[in-house]
């Protein structure tokens, strides 16, 4: 790639903060499409449906060589957000979840399970942030098992804010730190190759990568599917899910000449959005589970320079998110699902909604806390049977329970229990406790502003106002 002058300034910026070669690399062709005039959006009439696909419940039962697979592979868990949206200001797979476990310490203990149960050396790997790194190192210490914790880690990488008028970088004195933003989890690919992580995993005679987002609980390495993909020769797969309502603005799996790609939201023409949420039309979402050949993607690495060619996401912001009058920016991501269009006979594959159960608001969290989930011998998080396979649609007031700490509050006595409730909705602060057993459709309400708590006992399909009771 030729590098421009005006992007000269990027890359020696970059270079001085010892950003590497591949991150610049990939960095660079995310800019190149931005001078040149490209949206990153993906037009309905440029694309096609994606209308079957492999199942998981399809899949053959047969014998499983799981210790020789599992030495070949290598979990990694994207680890660099902060959960900012519910109040947090750390780590969010530092967040309890349950029994006063974090995500890291389910995480951990799912790992350390099958290296015992099948006598192996799995590897594991956690991308942070400059954010998370130092709480998620600290936190580690607590599993010595797993390794040294440093040995863990993967950096996420920083790329530079570019000024919305000159296509410069951005010059922010004010504070400097605002100039830089993360690029999407794209960056898992220079990543790898810029840290010589990838040719230590290779060396090592590591073949498979299995990665998903550490809020993920349901994203555990199943060997059904490790045994699938390492059969199956292909270089890519992502698991996907079928679209329900509740999906329709998320992104979506599409093919076009005859490849799989992904589009996001950010993609989507405004004229085109229609379409795109049709859940009939496009059937099928990135959970964000994927599985990658070490080895192809090292080819494809050296086939392109050094980098994958993602699709480029530009996001208009703020150089201060909190000052609306700063000067506009462009930050410039890629995802990491989006290399399914880099890989050729990359595949998808339909799978149960159990593998994707991600804690992105306080109503996630309170249906994990409750009943409607229990933990396995081998701390993975299911749904009760008792559900048959529907969690409880919870609807909290976001006044009141947005934040971590106002759930918090609200379950000083314990969860109620809610694997017989079908549709919780809750107006006001209202306290709960482990004798609260909820069932059927339940609208809890609290007119004021006082915290009121709901009494031990039985509630099934009824409205409760606490104020006049």
């Amino acid at each position: 790639m030729v590098q421009t002058s005006q992007f000269a300034e990027f890359a020696d910026k970059m270079r001085n903060a010892n950003v590497s070669d591949a991150a610049i690399r990939a960095f660079e062709n995310s800019y190149s499409n931005l001078e040149a005039g490209q949206t990153g959006l993906i037009a309905e009439s440029d694309i096609q449906p994606v209308t079957s696909l492999p199942r998981f419940e399809e899949l053959a039962d047969g014998p499983i060589n799981a210790q020789s697979l599992l030495s070949q592979t290598v979990v990694l868990k994207l680890n660099g957000g902060l959960g900012t949206s519910m109040g947090l200001e750390k780590a969010k797979s530092l967040l309890p979840i349950k029994d006063g476990l974090t995500f890291l310490d389910f995480i951990a203990r799912q790992i350390l399970f099958l290296r015992e149960q099948h006598k192996s050396p799995l590897r594991f790997l956690l991308m942070n942030s400059f954010s998370t790194s130092e709480d998620t190192l600290k936190f580690l210490k607590k599993y010595p098992q797993l390794g040294e914790a440093k040995s863990l880690e993967l950096m996420q990488n920083a790329v530079l804010k570019v000024d919305a008028k000159t296509l410069r970088p951005i010059s922010w004195p004010a504070d400097p730190d605002l100039e830089w933003c993360p690029p999407g989890h794209g960056d898992l690919y220079p990543s790898l190759l810029g840290s010589g992580l990838l040719g230590r995993l290779l060396a090592d005679g590591v073949k498979f990568m299995f990665v998903s987002n550490s809020d993920n609980l349901g994203a555990s390495l199943d060997l059904k599917l490790l045994n699938y993909f390492a059969e199956s020769n292909k270089p890519f797969l992502m698991e996907v899910c079928e679209r329900t309502s509740s999906d329709k603005k998320g992104g979506h799996l599409a093919q076009r000449n005859g490849n799989l790609l992904l589009r996001e939201s950010a993609q989507c023409p405004p004229s085109d959005s229609d379409a795109f949420q049709d859940i009939h039309r496009h059937r099928f979402f990135n959970t964000n589970n994927l599985w990658v050949r070490l080895d192809e993607l090292k080819k494809a690495l050296d086939r392109n320079g050094g980098f994958i060619p993602l699709p480029m996401i530009k996001n208009a912001k703020t150089v201060d998110p909190r000052d609306k009058n700063s000067p506009q920016v462009f930050q410039l991501e890629t995802a990491m699902g989006a290399a399914i269009e880099c890989f050729d006979g990359a595949g998808a594959m339909v799978v149960p909604r159990s593998r994707f159960a991600p804690v992105k608001t306080t109503t996630d969290l309170l249906a994990l806390r409750s009943d409607a989930y229990d933990v396995t011998k081998d701390y993975r998080l299911e749904l009760s049977p008792i559900c048959q396979g529907m969690p409880p649609a919870i609807d909290l007031d976001t006044d009141h329970y947005k934040l971590v700490d106002q759930l918090d509050e609200k379950l000083t006595g314990g969860a109620p229990s809610l694997k017989l409730c079908r549709e919780l909705k809750v107006c006001g602060p209202i306290g709960f406790q482990s004798g609260n057993i909820l069932i059927g459709k339940v609208e809890l309400k609290n007119p004021g502003n006082t915290l009121r708590q709901l009494p031990a006992g039985e509630f099934k399909d009824i409205s409760v106002d606490l104020a006049q009771g």
